[in-house]
Formats: structure tokens, sequence, C-alpha cells
């Protein structure tokens, strides 16, 4: 395990084959490493996105995998698991790599060295990364919305808009065609030049923008993709979309939607019931 994960998932790949390089058993299951992977693993600092799940296959025998997760082996040889990992992605003095969580004990043929084929569960990485695409969308909207409520800079996004998304979020949970999102409005936001009480006031009329916008840019069929900097899991990936505006480039380890053609409708629910944090909810409906 001296070399950091290959990973195929940027370019949309869901089946391939690798070799086993490592076999841990864990509380929660057995974790499995090969060289090279198409499944798309949960972060264990940002855990936004779910691991992508589906089937590994060695000498006849499939086991399901329940999830994708990353794992890191240090220098002196210390095996970490998802938030087990004491250390961020890329720290000095660890191989990144991608687990593959099993369910149930791994088949007698699982050992290093054996080819395995992978095959990640269509459907469901397909959901996400529409739900993943949704989301950066209504956050970009979100932050067009409410670009006349700052009184200070507060940074720009991938638009050039006041970076409400990069100011206020403090948690981002995507699910197929959908996700949630909670932005803090507490008076760091306040003393950083944003009007909390103009925002709360005019909440419904904040929702019809962002969802005006989203309607537009569905409409635009504007295309969606990741770019990498190179192969593998360490490696960092930028999200592409082509908006009419400009093209919105995101720094992000997830999965996307080809192109935004695969939506009829992107909508989000704004509720402020806590004065101090905003949820959004965003809902995808995919195309046929």
């Amino acid at each position: 395990m001296s070399s950091p994960t290959v990973v195929t998932f940027a370019t949309g790949s869901t089946s391939g084959e690798g070799v086993v390089t490592h076999v841990e058993r864990t509380p929660e299951g057995v974790v499995v490493v090969v060289d090279e992977t198409p499944f798309h693993p949960v972060d264990h600092t940002w855990p936004d996105q779910p691991g992508d799940a589906g089937t590994l296959t060695v000498d006849g025998s499939s086991v399901a995998v329940v999830e994708a997760v990353m794992a890191a082996v240090s220098d002196d040889g210390t095996f970490a698991v998802g938030a087990d990992i004491p250390v961020k992605r890329g720290a000095e003095g660890w191989t990144w790599l991608v687990g593959h969580r099993l369910t149930g004990d791994a088949p007698a043929a699982l050992v290093p060295g054996v080819a395995a084929r992978l095959d990640v569960d269509a459907d469901r990485r397909a959901g996400l990364s529409r739900g993943h695409t949704a989301c950066h969308l209504a956050s970009l909207a979100l932050d067009l919305a409410v670009a006349d409520l700052w009184r200070k800079d507060p940074g720009a996004d991938a638009l050039g808009t006041p970076d409400f998304e990069g100011r206020a979020n403090q948690t981002s949970r995507i699910h197929a065609d959908g996700a949630v999102d909670e932005y803090r409005l507490g008076k760091s936001l306040r003393r950083a030049g944003f009007d909390t009480e103009t925002f709360a006031s005019t909440l419904a009329d904040r929702e019809q923008r962002i969802n005006a916008q989203l309607e537009a840019w569905v409409e635009s069929a504007a295309a969606s993709r990741v770019e990498t900097e190179g192969p593998t899991i360490v490696d960092r990936r930028r999200w592409h979309c082509e908006l009419p505006e400009g093209e919105a480039v995101i720094l992000c380890g997830g999965t996307h939607a080809h192109s935004l053609d695969e939506f009829v409708a992107i909508r989000v629910a704004l509720d402020l019931s806590d004065p101090q944090l905003l949820v959004m909810t965003t809902t995808a409906t995919p195309g046929a």
C-alpha cells in the first residue's frame, strides 16, 4: 500500500478491475482496499456525499459493498478508516486509500494480490450525482438571491457573487436527487456585514428568486463535468458548470451530473424556524 488508490469515478465510471492490496477486519465490518477503483468514498472530514455501494467480485464470488469509505495507512503501519483517521486528507506521513466496507465476512479467496472486479450501484450513483450538482446550483442561486444584503465584502463565489455559502454554511448533506444545507445566521455573520433582519423579513421573496434562477439554469441544459489534477484519491478535483452567467468552477471531491438536461426541475425550500439557523432543502426532479 505504498501508493494512493487510483480512482476513476470522476469520469463517471461505475465498473472496473483492480488488485486487492489489503483486507482489514474492523468492528464495523471487513474493509477491502484495491489499487484502483470506480467507487467514490465518503469523505471523513466533510461527509456531504455518501460513499458508493455495489459489489466486489473475486474468483467468481461476489460480496456486497455497503459503502466506500476513506482509509489511510501511516508510514509506521497504522491503518485507519473513516472518522478514525486522525489527520486531514493529504497529510504527510500517510498514504490515502479507498476502502470498500463489506456486508458480512470476506470470501476466502479475498486476499492481498488477488484480482477483483468492482461494480458500483449505477442508479444510486446517478441519484447522488444529481443531488450533488443540484446542491451546488442551489448554493450559487442562494448567493445571488441575497447579494444585496451585504454591507461589507465577504469574498466571491464561483460566479463572482458575494459568498454567503462560504461564510455561513455549517453542514451539507447530499442524498439521491437532493440535499439539506444549514447556514448559521449568528453574530459573526452580522459582524461580517450581512443584514440578517432584512433577510428574515423577505424570506419568501428570496426563496422565489432562488427557484426562478434554478429554473433558468435547468432550461439552459448547461454542461457539467469534473476535472481532476491527477488519477489518485488525493489529487484535487473541480466541478465545472457552463452556466449562462459564466463557467462556475468549485473545488469538489464528489460526483456530478453530466448536464443540466438530466433535470426536469430543481427547487429549494427555505426554513428559518430558528432565527439563528437557515435550513435550505433542495429537491431535484430527474428527467425520464
